[in-house]
């Protein structure tokens, strides 16, 4: 059965491939016509044609996931993620653009930040074009109408949402016009054309879709309407009456069969096999063999020197990693060494004799810890390579269960389901059945069934405020998943995360390295890249880039 599942969900993943590649094709010998190369950053850049049939509307909605996938195949879509204090970059090489989000000293300039803001607001064109070429039409198949604009208010209020976290305030262009010069809207503004979109997609979109949810359904909509209200809760707007929507909203979900559930183990999530899964509430997916790879795993997360020789991008912070509680999540977000063959190089099957391990605190360049969630399991082969078939879980179910427990205790109507909620993610972290309430303390064991130490209860009021719990949770289920800084953010956290001695390694011990290569075990003591920039509200929100300020002055201010 596992099989033929998979089977469809390829098929399936083919034929979404396959007309993003037409569209693709098609643009290459149609530039001239379609596109206009200066027009304004916020203005439109398809021709508006009315459509007559389901198969052109199709090619247009299909054409604004290929820019998703272009956009989104690299590190740069998530380069906000560097500001929480979950994830670090190399303290020099080629990263300066990280390092800035890293050390909160964003610069206007930052390329990073100019390449993603362009490659959002080339979908938000896109889906005007589809919306506006669909308006007044009556398609052949009205049920494949309704899904494909259901899906392209999906993707439009998802990358106005996607820029407002990184930016606060930004335009909002909602019609197809190139010589338009919209100013930045207000948070609020923003915050509502995100629920206006979302809730125009939870109305038109199915209520199931294919395991992994490539396309959205409903509860992906209203999945992402939960996250929004969270945000809408929390600074800078502080609307406290959106937390019981933000769990109303959750509790939809979790009840409203759209086919969402936690894996059993949580590892599975980071390999290529389980890169589709009913984990995931909406998928950015990945074809590497089709021409659109995922270029954010694999070596992207390993040193740069012998005998990973990776490309020392996305590291993991020290403090982050010792606090982290140990267990069977901790083992599956990072790796805590690297085993080595007879010749020094690393071991990713099972017949290779291990002669030696390579722990993090002994790499030759900067000692950080690697996370298992970017570089894969050695065994399946994409650590050596930059790209690969690794998808995008761009909101998981573990997320909305917490949304639920967190904002069901801040609006107050915190019951034994948002309590089940918290502890049904607690639970698999532990290694044990998510939907297997443990009253009273138990011993946990390893995969041979020998006891490691560890115990494990499911959480109560007597352990704290469920809001508090939930937001504790967060940190560890989402850890090196680029989405710390918001949080941070929206509970004004954000000097207690990374101000002072917070990122201060405690109790690590690396090694430092002579000329001739020998290594004395030495302290961590420091992050790698020491925050510059400031930690208050003022730098909450990354500054808009200086090349679109100068082609729209009204983004200015």
């Amino acid at each position: 059965m596992k099989n033929m599942k998979t089977i469809k969900i390829f098929n399936s993943l083919k034929a979404h491939f396959a007309i993003i590649c037409i569209v693709a094709f098609a643009t290459t010998f149609n530039s001239c016509e379609q596109f206009d190369l200066d027009e304004a950053p916020a203005g439109s850049q398809l021709a508006v044609v009315p459509y007559t049939t389901t198969e052109q509307m199709s090619l247009g909605v299909e054409g604004i996931y290929g820019k998703l996938n272009k956009a989104a195949w690299m590190t740069t879509f998530y380069v906000n993620g560097w500001s929480g204090d979950d994830m670090t970059t190399h303290r020099a090489s080629n990263k300066a653009d990280f390092r800035e989000y890293d050390q909160r000293a964003i610069t206007s300039d930052n390329s990073r930040t100019a390449t993603n803001w362009a490659g959002v607001y080339e979908m938000i064109r896109a889906a005007n074009t589809v919306l506006e070429s669909a308006e007044g039409q009556t398609l052949p198949d009205a049920t494949t109408q309704d899904r494909l604009l259901g899906e392209t208010y999906f993707l439009r209020g998802l990358m106005f949402y996607h820029l407002a976290r990184i930016h606060g305030k930004i335009p909002l262009p909602l019609e197809v016009d190139p010589y338009a010069r919209p100013s930045l809207s207000s948070e609020v503004d923003v915050y509502t054309q995100i629920e206006s979109d979302m809730l125009m997609a939870e109305s038109l979109l199915p209520q199931t879709s294919a395991v992994g949810a490539v396309k959205p359904n409903k509860g992906s909509a209203r999945g992402i309407l939960a996250r929004l209200y969270l945000d809408w809760a929390g600074y800078p707007v502080k609307d406290n009456s959106k937390y019981a929507q933000a769990a109303a909203s959750a509790k939809q979900v979790i009840d409203g069969g759209h086919g969402f559930s936690l894996v059993p183990n949580i590892g599975d999530l980071y390999t290529l096999d389980g890169r589709f899964s009913t984990e995931s509430m909406f998928t950015i997916a990945y074809c590497a063999s089709c021409g659109l790879p995922n270029r954010k795993t694999g070596k992207l997360g390993l040193p740069g020197t012998a005998p990973t020789n990776g490309w020392q991008e996305t590291f993991a912070e020290i403090r982050f990693y010792e606090d982290m509680p140990e267990g069977v999540r901790k083992d599956a977000t990072y790796h805590h060494s690297m085993s080595l063959g007879a010749d020094g190089n690393i071991i990713s099957d099972d017949a290779t004799p291990i002669v030696d391990e390579l722990p993090w605190t002994e790499f030759a360049d900067q000692q950080n810890p690697v996370f298992r969630k970017i570089v894969g399991p050695f065994e399946d082969g994409i650590w050596s390579g930059f790209q690969s078939d690794r998808n995008d879980m761009f909101m998981r179910y573990a997320e909305l269960l917490l949304i639920y427990a967190e904002a069901s205790g801040e609006a107050g109507t915190d019951g034994a389901d948002a309590w089940e909620a918290l502890n049904m993610v607690r639970r698999r972290a532990a290694g044990l059945p998510a939907d297997q309430p443990v009253p009273t303390e138990i011993d946990l064991v390893d995969e041979d069934d020998v006891p490691n130490g560890l115990t494990y209860v499911d959480a109560t009021s007597a352990d704290g405020a469920i809001q508090d719990l939930a937001f504790e949770e967060r940190k560890w289920e989402l850890a090196g998943e680029y989405l710390r800084w918001s949080d941070l953010v929206r509970r004004e956290q954000v000097q207690a995360a990374l101000g002072g001695t917070a990122r201060d390694p405690r109790v690590s011990i690396g090694t430092l390295y002579d000329g001739d290569g020998n290594g004395t075990p030495t302290p961590l003591t420091a992050p790698s890249n020491p925050i510059l920039g400031s930690l208050g509200t003022d730098n909450y929100f990354a500054p808009i880039p200086a090349s679109e300020i100068e082609k729209n002055p009204n983004l200015g201010g």
